[in-house]
């Protein structure tokens, strides 16, 4: 990561405005004379709402507009985490699977084995691994999706365009051996910019994104390791295949709930406040309330 590289451009919103003369001039009012504090013939019923203050998304009787960026990033990673959170049980099931088929060639060694104990440990292998597969691809597809959203909200917030374009996060990210240098550098970048620090500053990515940078490279490793060893002869090489599968599936879990904690994270500091909470609400009718109490008439002599 170069110093140099990280100067934001930032977002220039052109505003076109009447030449001077193009317009009548306006008519210059008279400054009215204060007459006092208005008064009303009852006690007044009408009031501010007692809720949080916010600017206005959308206009009163209008459809709704398509969601911001930041309003869609709570959902993505709602949707993320929850399907993360499913990915690491299921490879640790795939790893229990693993070591169990592990432990019991290990026992073959010495005694026969129970066919429907065998058959059991690979029907459990089988499905855990297939089901890894899948959620993992919901995984991927699932983060990059919020990953996208979430670097355009934090450069509506900032008023910078991101360091790279979406086809750069693209192919950093899903470009195998490209993707353990570039994809640690991405999420630090997007960590920049929610934290709002300074787009000349160099990006220093905090020790949980070091810490997933750490776990995603582990877990390439050692995926290439198995790859390998799958391809080597001899009864204990197998072994040893296998027993490095539950290595692998037992990283794959850590990387998968590693990943759900830096989505939260980055997402609660991009939209801490849930905008589900800040819908304005208005009285429409009140119903068995006592008629209001007049006011006497004021005299005229009164000020």
């Amino acid at each position: 990561m170069q110093p140099g590289r990280y100067n934001f451009r930032p977002r220039v919103r052109w505003v076109a405005s009447p030449p001077p003369g193009a317009l009548p001039p306006r008519r210059a009012r008279p400054v009215e004379r204060y007459t006092g504090p208005p008064a009303y013939p009852v006690p007044p019923r009408w009031g501010f709402p007692n809720l949080t203050w916010r600017e206005p998304t959308l206009v009163p009787g209008m459809p709704s507009s398509y969601p911001l960026p930041v309003e869609r990033v709570r959902l993505l990673s709602r949707n993320a985490v929850t399907i993360l959170w499913f990915l690491a049980g299921l490879a640790l099931v795939g790893a229990v699977a693993e070591f169990w088929r592990y432990a019991l060639l290990v026992i073959s060694r010495n005694s026969a084995l129970d066919t429907d104990v065998v058959a059991m440990s690979d029907a459990l292998e089988i499905i855990a691994s297939l089901l890894t597969v899948v959620f993992g691809l919901l995984g991927i597809a699932s983060v990059l999706w919020w990953l996208l959203i979430a670097r355009q909200a934090a450069a509506d917030e900032n008023g910078h365009e991101p360091p790279r374009s979406a086809c750069q996060v693209l192919v950093g990210t899903l470009v195998p051996g490209l993707n353990l240098v570039l994809a640690g550098s991405i999420l630090a970048e997007l960590e920049h910019a929610i934290l709002r620090r300074p787009v000349a500053r160099r990006p220093e990515p905090s020790r949980l994104v070091l810490t997933w940078w750490a776990a995603w490279v582990l877990d390439a490793v050692l995926m290439i390791v198995v790859i390998i060893w799958r391809f080597r002869d001899g009864v204990q090489a197998q072994a040893d295949a296998v027993f490095l599968s539950g290595l692998l599936d037992t990283s794959a879990a850590v990387l998968a709930a590693l990943t759900a904690v830096v989505v939260h994270r980055l997402t609660s500091l991009l939209a801490p406040i849930s905008l589900d909470r800040l819908r304005v609400r208005r009285v429409v009718a009140v119903k068995g309330a006592p008629a209001p109490t007049l006011r006497p008439v004021r005299p005229i002599t009164s000020r």
